[in-house]
């Protein structure tokens, strides 16, 4: 099984020395959000965990300790886009910090091994297309030489987040918006050698060489580490999601980076922060309470042991 760390929260930035305990103890428990009752208790052992993909913003606080996931699997999706504070408060300056950031992971794990995202891509008074022709142009330019693929998404109206939209004058591109954008994206990454991927977009950009991706891809893992994996597509996400099947251990409501366009919910800064009960949970930034009801959720390995015919008939 794939494990997603995560589409809700910003673990490497946020709760590495949370996830290396995690790690280190070879399970973790995760709070179902629409059942909170109910929590999942999920093995880290390596005998069924195929690999980990990594969702940051910023992963400078995970750099040091990347030696103690050897022997597993992993690659970062890294989103890094030209937005201010307005709209990404908890971050810091992208391009003395977050590009050097990008740049040193790079250089760790591979450029195969860090994908870049700048997503979701949304459109205000400031943020023009023009704009974003700029700072897409600015980053691709910075960060070529250490990633081999971005993805791009458009922004989704999210109920939650209507009211920090209007707040600050965000809106979601029109069609023909994101027609230009694919457009000029697409031309500014292949002069940068760069391949574009759209994340869970029903639009068709194929015209402009941007295929369809996903995020969580079992064939990335098996590319790189040579373990083929049989997974399939995980029917549990939005409609035009290509992503494999994945567990996220990831919670709602614990992210500090406080972008305005999130869905996931954001954390106060400072609330809870550091309760020495949360650092020793199997729960991210919660604890076992005794009306919970555990379970353990049985997974195991999607790696073919069998050789294929095609292996075969090679060796």
């Amino acid at each position: 099984m794939i494990i997603s760390a995560s589409r809700r929260t910003d673990i490497p930035n946020y709760y590495s020395d949370w996830f290396f305990e995690r790690l280190k103890e070879r399970k973790v428990c995760v709070r179902n959000p629409f059942q909170p009752r109910d929590v999942s208790l999920i093995s880290l052992s390596r005998d069924v965990v195929d690999g980990f993909v990594f969702w940051t913003k910023n992963p400078r606080p995970m750099l040091k300790r990347l030696g103690e996931l050897e022997g597993y699997p992993y690659y970062f999706q890294f989103t890094l886009n030209g937005y201010g504070p307005e709209l990404e408060p908890g971050l810091p300056d992208k391009e003395k910090v977050l590009v050097p950031v990008f740049q040193e992971l790079s250089e760790s794990v591979g450029r195969e091994r860090v994908i870049w995202r700048y997503d979701p891509i949304l459109v205000s008074p400031e943020y023009t297309v023009l704009r974003h022709q700029e700072l897409f142009g600015r980053l691709a330019e910075n960060l070529a030489a250490y990633t081999q693929k971005v993805v791009i998404s458009f922004l989704d109206p999210y109920a939650n987040i209507q009211r920090q939209m209007t707040r600050s004058a965000v809106q979601v591109p029109e069609a023909e918006q994101m027609e230009q954008l694919a457009r000029r994206i697409s031309k500014i990454a292949a002069e940068y050698g760069l391949s574009v991927e759209t994340c869970a977009e029903a639009g068709d950009y194929e015209a402009y060489g941007i295929r369809h991706g996903k995020c969580i891809d079992a064939s990335l893992l098996a590319r790189i580490f040579g373990e083929h994996l049989s997974t399939g597509k995980d029917t549990g996400q939005r409609r035009f999601c290509g992503c494999d099947v994945s567990i996220d251990i990831g919670a709602y409501h614990t992210c500090r980076n406080g972008c305005v366009y999130c869905y996931a919910g954001h954390k106060n800064q400072g609330e809870q922060e550091g309760k020495e009960d949360f650092k020793k949970s199997l729960l991210l930034e919660d604890v076992i309470r005794p009306d919970d009801v555990i379970r353990d959720r049985s997974i195991t390995s999607d790696r073919e042991t069998q050789m294929s015919l095609d292996q075969f008939l090679i060796i």
